[in-house]
């Protein structure tokens, strides 16, 4: 097999909070991503699929050294990184962010924001950057049109596509696309969509692909890592893990995919799933159709069931014919 592209070993991010009630003005602590692990091959896509406030996004700002680490090891094309290493990453991997609106300069033309990084990392001569910018254009399949215009007077798939072409500009060999399509309508969420699958066709591109939307994921990826406050509760092949999930909370999110799966029913989605410190025992204890008491102070390992399948749950290999869970108001 080939050496991994991005390698996270053990990756914790903390961050202070303010308490609330008679410990106002004192400070606690939310692990946002919690001892999470894992790796991405060149020309793969690894969907990360979770809620909001599940520390998805979190971990991919961590994994580009966006956001410092508390812990844990990051390892890029064998090399590690750390806050004086981050250089490498900067020409490696890029991030296309959700609002493509909020992460384009306002006052800067199409053609400025895509040439840029191409002088800022000397990737052609000066004279050729007018090319380029065309090209990158072409690429994301622009026109020359739009090389003068504000991010303003582009629609939302237009914006897009420029931030797809600026993360190109550097010839990156991953991609963080945090969820990068969940702001544009469904029809040109499709077009982009396949758009990202031709570039890493054409560029040989790997992904990390963060979004909430199971189905999406599904898609694009060919493998899945779950999370749920903060760790990683279940990896494996995309198929797979739609098929026959290995975690309760796997189960609840493909119940609200119909097309992905039209038979399931799932617990209610209640608002305490944000990254947060867990007393012992297993995260998703609370809300598990499945708890028992050994999940109340028996915290589960992710760890692997089956060739490629792993899964933080004790009852792993009973997930898929034990998890179906009537909704409130009935079940579907």
């Amino acid at each position: 097999m080939n050496q991994p592209l991005l390698e996270v070993h053990t990756l914790s991010k903390e961050f202070k909070v303010p308490r609330r009630g008679f410990l106002r003005g004192t400070r606690g602590v939310v692990r946002a991503v919690d001892d999470v692990s894992f790796q991405l091959y060149p020309g793969e896509t690894l969907g990360l699929v979770g809620e909001s406030g599940s520390g998805k996004s979190t971990l991919g700002r961590t994994v580009l050294r966006l956001i410092e680490p508390t812990s844990g090891d990051i390892f890029f094309d064998g090399k590690r990184i750390d806050s004086n290493g981050a250089e490498l990453l900067r020409r490696r991997a890029q991030i296309v962010f959700q609002d493509p609106y909020a992460s384009l300069p306002p006052r800067m033309r199409a053609g400025r924001i895509l040439a840029e990084p191409l002088l800022i990392h000397d990737i052609v001569p000066s004279a050729r950057v007018q090319d380029r910018v065309r090209s990158l254009l072409a690429d994301v399949g622009l026109g020359d049109e739009h090389i003068r215009s504000f991010p303003h007077q582009l629609s939302g798939g237009q914006r897009q596509r420029v931030s797809i072409a600026r993360a190109l500009a550097v010839e990156p060999s991953l991609i963080v696309a945090d969820e990068a399509v969940s702001a544009l309508d469904v029809s040109v969420q499709a077009q982009i969509l396949n758009l990202m699958k031709d570039l890493q066709s054409g560029h040989g591109l790997a992904y990390l692909f963060i979004s909430h939307d199971l189905g999406v994921v599904r898609y694009m990826s060919q493998r899945i890592a779950v999370m749920y406050r903060g760790r990683i509760v279940e990896m494996g092949p995309a198929d797979e893990i739609t098929a026959q999930p290995l975690h309760p909370y796997t189960s609840t999110l493909l119940a609200a995919v119909p097309k992905v799966a039209p038979h399931r029913t799932a617990v209610r989605i209640d608002a305490d799933s944000s990254a947060a410190e867990v007393d012992g025992g297993c995260s998703f204890r609370n809300r598990c159709p499945m708890a028992e008491e050994i999940c109340t102070h028996d915290r589960p390992e992710l760890v692997e069931w089956a060739p490629g399948r792993r899964s933080e749950c004790h009852f792993a290999l009973e997930v898929p014919n034990r998890v179906k869970v009537s909704l409130p108001g009935g079940t579907r």
